[in-house]
């Protein structure tokens, strides 16, 4: 599974698609303080863009993907 939650943390790797978003927003509104690893993501599918919006958690480690790191956190911190 392209994410691992772990304890408090969800960490994002590899291509992460759209199967991933209703685990993501059930973990998310069950986990006070959630961390986000973006670290290992190449890519992020919209529907997993839109909970993270939605949330409006603060992504711990941003991407190291140049794509991502260039166009979605931008996004991402203007919540």
């Amino acid at each position: 599974m392209p994410i691992r939650f772990e304890d408090r943390t969800a960490r994002f790797e590899g291509a992460c698609t759209v199967e991933e978003a209703i685990p993501l927003a059930e973990w998310l509104g069950a986990v006070d303080d959630a961390r986000l690893d973006l670290g290992a993501c190449t890519g992020l599918h919209t529907a997993l863009l839109q909970v993270l919006l939605t949330a409006g958690r603060p992504i711990a480690v941003p991407p190291e993907d140049a794509f991502l790191k260039g166009w979605v956190m931008p996004v991402l911190g203007k919540r």
